[in-house]
């Protein structure tokens, strides 16, 4: 009764990392999206920047030929330095003759004013052969191919995570500095990055200025709404390298790969242990702080998960929806029938290195094993009785409490183990999981067929009883018999 108990608990920990996050919120989504647009925005100010520094340079290296030029030699007038510098920058910003007729910014050469004018008119004249994504600069393309290519030139210093750009490398080191130095003036949630704030701003002001004409769903950025529009065209630009699979969004494709790379980003700070979803680390953190935000209406059980309250309805509802298509017996989660399905193989390659005693399920074994350790840290302090596992413990304590919190959808009757209801239900149900081989006759309960096998035995069960005792009575009156037969001896 216990393993099937257990075998619940342990599924509770075990099944839901299949559960990828796809029910993220809109704006989770759109935030995403925005991250994108910036990070591609920061990839062009930083090429600007470059060209910037290198324009400074530039100047500098001029300034001190000027210096040279204005050396003081011997009889002639010297010429104050401050001077030597205002002549030299009036000089410079006479260069910077390219001004942007859209917002007054002042650029050194008619090529960066061109590139500048992009941002005002939206050309994108770079095109991604890959996915069709446009850029305005080359330097941005090249970037952006990165993704398609898997290289990632910049590494982490601390870690060793490597990056596509400098900007994400930049916004990575925030992790391990862990200062939120820029917060929100309405709700007064801090971040990191001054750009990642700009974009929280947005959920405030609730600006969504561009719509899509398919579904009238509204966005803040253009490049949002772009890819919200692949939705309705089932465009998917993104290809795993690996596997051919396809994606909408690069992000996705980011995550998908990390199967195929065992990448696994998200470190928990309790245990050490590592995931590829950040989504798997929060819910993994819950065994540390032994949060349960899901409770069960019926029974009043509390769960770390959602998808565990799901399954564990279906006790109080009856629905089981996994069957076996061996024998067609149903259950209410997949692991049920996994599990079940080891009965038809009949393989147990799961050893206990002590006493060799096989399982078909490692679960089974390393709950075995703990008879050999005799750990039992969980005690009940009614009757100082010890247990293995706190759940074991808690379903004790229903003995002293009286609590019976499974009942019966068909009689009323309650239990304090879903075991034991199970078992009870057949009664209703008229199921008898349990077929003897060698005659085909079923059994509502495994203890009646274990006394039934005793039928197919060489000796049945109570005939060699009978027999003894029909030897003796057989002694017995053979005794009496010879008794009043011969007479008394003559005295």
């Amino acid at each position: 009764m216990e393993e099937s108990e257990e075998s619940e608990d342990l599924m509770e920990e075990s099944e839901e990392s299949e559960e990828l996050s796809e029910e993220l919120s809109e704006v989770k989504e759109e935030s995403e999206e925005l991250s994108e647009v910036k990070e591609e925005s920061e990839e062009l100010r930083e090429v600007e920047e470059e060209r910037e520094l290198s324009e400074v340079k530039e100047e500098s290296e001029e300034l001190s030929e000027v210096k040279e030029e204005h050396h003081v030699k011997p009889g002639e007038k010297t010429l104050s330095r401050s001077k030597t510098k205002n002549n030299f920058f009036k000089k410079t910003r006479a260069k910077k003759s390219f001004t942007c007729t859209q917002c007054g910014k002042s650029l050194s050469t008619k090529y960066s004013l061109e590139i500048h004018m992009r941002f005002h008119t939206g050309e994108k004249p770079y095109a991604c052969d890959q996915c069709g994504k446009s850029f305005t600069q080359s330097s941005s393309l090249k970037i952006h191919m990165r993704i398609h290519t898997g290289e990632k030139p910049f590494s982490c210093d601390q870690c060793g995570k490597t990056f596509i750009c400098t900007s994400e490398l930049k916004k990575h080191l925030t992790v391990h500095m862990k200062e939120k130095p820029h917060s929100c003036s309405v709700c007064g949630k801090s971040f990191s990055r001054h750009q990642t704030l700009h974009r929280h701003e947005k959920i405030h002001t609730g600006v969504r200025e561009y719509m899509c004409f398919e579904c009238e769903k509204t966005f803040i950025t253009a490049n949002c709404l772009k890819r919200h529009q692949r939705i309705h065209t089932g465009a998917k630009p993104y290809k795993c390298s690996h596997c051919d699979k396809r994606f909408s969004r690069s992000e996705n494709l980011k995550t998908h790969e990390r199967i195929h790379t065992g990448e696994k980003p998200h470190t928990c700070d309790q245990c050490g242990e590592s995931f590829a979803f950040k989504s798997d680390l929060k819910r993994h953190m819950r065994i540390h702080t032994g949060e349960k935000p899901f409770k069960c209406d019926k029974c009043g059980k509390d769960l770390s998960r959602s998808s565990s309250l799901k399954e564990h309805m279906r006790i109080h509802t009856g629905e089981k929806p996994f069957s076996c298509d061996q024998c067609g017996k149903t259950f209410i989660c997949a692991s049920e029938l996994k599990k079940h399905q080891t009965i038809h193989s009949k393989e147990k390659p799961h050893s206990c290195s002590v006493c060799r005693k096989s399982f078909s399920l490692l679960q089974y074994l390393h709950r075995h094993e703990k008879v050999h350790t005799v750990v039992r840290e969980y005690m009940c302090f009614e009757c100082e009785k010890t247990f293995t596992t706190a759940n074991c413990l808690k379903r004790h304590q229903r003995i002293h409490t009286g609590e019976k919190p499974y009942e019966c959808s068909h009689c009323d009757k309650r239990f304090r183990r879903s075991s034991s209801l199970k078992k009870h239900e057949r009664i209703h149900t008229g199921e008898k999981p349990h077929t003897c081989e060698q005659c085909g006759k079923s059994f509502s309960f495994k203890t009646h067929l274990k006394r039934h096998m005793k039928i197919h035995t060489v000796e049945k069960p109570h005939q060699h009883s009978l027999r003894s005792h029909r030897t003796a009575r057989k002694h017995l009156e053979g005794e009496d018999g010879e008794n009043a037969s011969d007479p008394e001896p003559a005295e």
